[in-house]
């Protein structure tokens, strides 16, 4: 039996994730694929954030969705911006900078290890956001339409 996955090439589950994916480096989304989509899935939904940022809720650092489910992976490097040029489209809402598209970690200095999770969410049903959504509201709109999810856990200190 198999079951729905998030992996990169970049890093381990619960591995350091590299410079290069951080605002230390060069702040480029790392690549991601999943597999075994649900039965079902009609598209997909990601958050990217930080439960050990020092502040009452998570560092949100990607909210991307409308990602069609033929797609197997998000390359390296994801363009910031609402609508993101991949098959099928996808558009991207806001993380807690206010920006469109990824914000990769940047942990206060000397605060110990955070760690990123990535979730990947499988919908039953494709819903046509509009772009610009924050993770609260994309949350929200997919409540009842999520068939199943997986997570992905980077780490980074500084």
């Amino acid at each position: 039996m198999t079951s729905f996955s998030l992996t990169s090439s970049a890093f381990g589950n619960f591995q350091p994730i590299p410079q290069k994916y951080t605002q230390d480096g060069e702040n480029l989304s790392p690549p991601l694929v999943w597999k075994d989509l649900p039965s079902g899935t009609r598209e997909l939904a990601l958050i990217c954030d930080d439960p050990d940022a020092p502040r009452p809720q998570p560092w949100v650092h990607w909210v991307i969705y409308g990602i069609h489910p033929a797609l197997a992976c998000l390359a390296e490097g994801v363009a910031k911006g609402d609508h993101v040029e991949i098959d099928g489209g996808a558009v991207q809402g806001r993380n807690t900078s206010e920006s469109l598209g990824y914000d990769g970690p940047k942990p206060p200095q000397g605060h110990g290890v955070h760690h990123y999770h990535f979730k990947l969410y499988a919908l039953g049903e494709a819903l046509n956001l509009r772009p610009g959504l924050t993770k609260d509201a994309l949350l929200q709109a997919i409540e009842g339409h999520v068939l199943s999810e997986t997570e992905l856990v980077g780490t980074y200190e500084r």
